[in-house]
């Protein structure tokens, strides 16, 4: 699919837009104002593939933590502000690597006029986020309502001022609940300006349902080539949120971050704990040395042996589980045999001499 030509903005080392891979973002679900507990858990979203972190700066207990985080942070920090223009001029001089504002909630224009001119000093990209829960009064009486043209309106009136200060370090958003809301609103934002879109679902629910209409939202835009960014929004872990976002887009063919695992429903001829058996390869994998040669890969994982390697044949490598053993097999065919508790170990042993590719 051809993605939409934009403009290109840094965030700390991870570029956006103008043809960058897309990138994966996440955002921090603890008090900013514990520091620690904030880096660990940015750890364990890197440690998870997250690219871009954002935390939330709702006063200035927390902008005088964001310090530390930002220094001692391995994934640059974008800081979320809401309703206190102070608090973007804080989160710059404490080392930001962006910030988000909000055009329903910042305030006057002067006060947007700060925040570009402490962006400009160190070349903070500032993202200008419309949410369809947080338009200004005026936005919902002309268009009565949450409506896509009022988030474009919203979102672009912001970046006016920016770039009328000169400024054009900007990535845009523009989130709704609803996914067609959310794509109508996409669409006409990227008919009107080049700027570099990060894109999502607001609010997308509890882990099941809010993955099933994120994947679904965000899949319509990324299937017009629109989105630079992603963020999926859960309320469930981050961790959760990066990998649905990660297998988005691997799904799509848009990026690569690891083996694929191909595993069967199970059924009536399951002979065996398919459900551990999955979750041990997902670790195995998960810690395989140098697994980056492993993008792309399929892995199979199937319940039986009568169909296993058949359904699975264009898979490179993968187990088809028994009565009391389990078949290693490779592109469709039986290339040994083990106990249930010493397949995976023999599938990982496999990948790492090079069999699967």
């Amino acid at each position: 699919m051809e993605r939409r030509r934009t403009r290109r903005v840094m965030v700390g080392p991870v570029p956006v837009g103008d043809g960058a891979p897309i990138s994966v973002q996440s955002m921090t679900k603890t008090d900013t104002r514990d520091a620690a507990a904030t880096l660990e858990q940015i750890g364990e979203l890197a440690a998870a593939g997250c690219e871009i972190v954002r935390v939330a700066v709702p006063d200035s207990a927390a902008a005088e933590a964001l310090g530390e985080i930002c220094r001692r942070s391995p994934l640059p920090v974008i800081a979320d502000i809401h309703f206190d223009h102070r608090l973007a001029l804080a989160a710059a001089a404490a080392g930001a690597a962006g910030l988000r504002i909000n055009p329903g909630n910042i305030g006057a224009a002067w006060k947007v006029k700060e925040v570009v001119r402490a962006c400009r000093e160190k070349k903070l990209p500032i993202r200008v986020g419309a949410n369809e829960g947080s338009l200004s009064r005026d936005l919902e009486e002309k268009y009565g309502g949450p409506t896509p043209e009022a988030l474009v309106e919203s979102a672009l009136k912001e970046a006016a001022v920016i770039e009328r200060e000169g400024y054009g370090e900007i990535k845009v958003s523009v989130k709704a609940f609803d996914v067609f809301t959310t794509r109508t609103a996409y669409r006409l934002l990227a008919e009107r300006t080049d700027f570099p879109l990060h894109i999502g679902i607001t609010e997308a629910g509890p882990e099941l349902p809010g993955t099933v209409r994120s994947a679904i939202g965000i899949s319509m835009l990324l299937l017009e080539g629109i989105g630079d960014t992603v963020r999926v929004s859960l309320t469930a872990s981050p961790v959760r949120e990066v990998r649905v976002a990660k297998e988005i887009l691997q799904t799509l063919g848009l990026r690569n971050f690891g083996p694929l695992i191909v595993s069967c429903p199970t059924c009536g001829r399951t002979r065996i704990d398919l459900a551990s058996l999955v979750s041990e390869v997902e670790a195995g994998l998960a810690a395989f040395p140098g697994k980056e040669r492993l993008a792309g890969l399929r892995v199979a994982v199937m319940g039986c042996e009568v169909n296993g390697p058949g359904e699975a044949r264009r898979a490179e490598i993968g187990i088809a589980g028994g009565w009391e053993s389990a078949l290693l097999f490779r592109k469709g065919e039986a290339v040994g045999r083990y106990p249930p508790g010493e397949v995976v170990d023999a599938l990982i042993a496999a990948l790492k001499s090079g069999v699967g590719r």
